[in-house]
């Protein structure tokens, strides 16, 4: 059984591309999008080169610039045609669609040089991997203030070529943080779609004060850990009414994490993420999360809904992370549906991850942990059922499980369910959780609630766009 998990995973990160996304019964010259777009032009009516060596980095610049002036009319489309198009970072603009044609490749430079230094993250107060005089690497592919912005195409790869960042992570030698693949920030209807995302240098997609928007059959793939650290597949940070789906992610660490800003810096920006849906995702991810809330999460974490979920050989199914200096919450999450395959843990909330931005924390800034319902799910090959340690004299409240069957590896732990500092009920679990998760009594009607409402972003319909 390891054996051929192993001999799976080594051939998902041997390909280069892969596709999850659905057909929609397209044709050729079409695609699904949130806006269509009047204008229409190639990289190559730039200069554009897709030899893999020649530098891009003007062409993306002076045709983003140029098509930039139909914001106003219509709107423009830059279209990627089958190469391999070498470029450094570059900026994105509102009314635009960034199109990938079946077989075209962009690649980032690992010229350090060609990603621009900007402020750190007002939520954040430094970069994750350095202070670096509180500066950051621009991501490879940025976008600040913009409204109706589109990533999208035919399958098309967008590779990061991040092994030199990684190598020069590990060793110490980056004075200021890695740049991220995708970054949007303080902007609306973004779509990022249809595209295969390979070894980012950090997290691949990263939305962040932003809202509306809807990533969608993304394949996202980066080595596991520990050759590849925080290739997070997709982050929404501080985000509002988030549609998430159909996506297939293979990463160095979490799968999807959701996040709202780092201690006192995210308590002051105060902004939430929030009203965010998650299904038909698959995930692999050895050494880390398929979904994990936190651990920055001051600005506060709800309404979350996770449904129609696979996770193989992934170390922890949806876990909670947060701390003492942290504030904010994580409350009204909701998943159901979830199956998972080989797996340390089901269930893992944690009170004590202690990474802080600086020593200006303030340790009595407790979270609010409450309202996690938990209903249909079943896991197999697992080592520990749960790991619940909330905070002393802040207990973790209103934990619901439900209708859960958890069937252990030839090795499991022996103590199966570890709680502390926590609260709320179970029924149908197996095997039984700790007293704290109250037992309702096995083959009654209970299950754990999940909302019969929609969230606004689940009614927006994609028009059929033509290039």
């Amino acid at each position: 059984m390891e054996m051929a998990m192993v001999i799976m995973l080594l051939g998902l990160l041997s390909m280069t591309s892969v596709s999850c996304r659905p057909s929609y019964g397209l044709t050729a010259s079409e695609y699904p999008a949130m806006n269509c777009r009047k204008h229409s032009a190639s990289l190559t009516d730039y200069g554009g080169v897709g030899d893999g060596k020649t530098s891009n980095t003007k062409a993306f610049k002076a045709a983003i610039e140029d098509l930039s002036k139909f914001a106003s009319d219509g709107g423009a489309q830059l279209i990627i045609p089958p190469g391999k198009w070498l470029t450094g970072s570059f900026n994105l603009t509102s009314h635009f669609t960034l199109y990938l044609e079946k077989d075209a490749v962009i690649l980032a430079s690992q010229d350090e040089s060609e990603y621009p230094l900007i402020p750190a993250l007002p939520s954040y107060g430094r970069g994750r991997d350095a202070s670096g005089d509180g500066l950051r690497y621009s991501s490879f592919i940025f976008g600040t203030n913009l409204t109706d912005v589109i990533l999208t195409g035919a399958n098309g790869t967008i590779d990061g070529q991040g092994s030199t960042w990684w190598k020069n992570y590990k060793k110490d030698k980056l004075k200021y943080t890695r740049p991220t693949l995708i970054e949007i920030m303080y902007s609306s209807q973004i779509q990022i779609s249809s595209l295969t995302l390979l070894n980012s240098p950090q997290w691949n997609v990263h939305p962040i004060y932003s809202s509306d928007i809807i990533i969608q059959g993304l394949t996202i793939l980066a080595p596991i850990d520990p050759i590849s650290p925080n290739t997070d597949g997709i982050n929404p940070d501080s985000c509002s009414n988030v549609r998430i789906e159909d996506n297939y992610i293979v990463s160095g660490d979490d799968c999807i994490a959701i996040k709202s800003g780092w201690d006192e810096y995210g308590i002051k920006v105060g902004m939430p993420s929030q009203h965010i849906i998650i299904r038909r995702l698959t995930c692999i991810s050895p050494d880390s999360a398929l979904i994990a809330l936190g651990s920055e999460m001051s600005g506060g974490i709800q309404d979350i809904r996770i449904e129609d979920i696979v996770a193989i050989n992934t170390e922890s199914g949806i876990r909670i992370k947060t701390a003492p200096g942290r504030g904010g919450y994580i409350k009204d999450i909701y998943a159901r549906n979830v199956t998972m395959q080989t797996m340390k843990y089901v269930f893992w909330m944690i009170g004590s991850y202690g990474s802080h931005a600086d020593e200006g924390f303030d340790p009595k800034a407790l979270p609010e942990i409450k309202n996690i319902n938990y209903n249909d799910m079943t896991a197999t090959n697992v080592t520990m059922s749960g790991n619940l340690a909330g905070i002393k004299d802040d207990p973790f409240t209103n934990i619901c499980i439900s209708n859960v069957n958890i069937e252990m590896s030839s090795k499991p732990k022996k103590l199966q369910w570890n709680c502390t500092d926590i609260e709320g009920t179970s029924s149908n679990v197996s095997p039984q959780p700790c007293e704290s998760l109250a037992d309702k009594g096995a083959g009654n009607s209970f299950s754990c609630p999940f909302p019969t409402d929609k969230l606004p972003i689940e009614d927006v319909q994609l028009k059929t766009c033509t290039y």
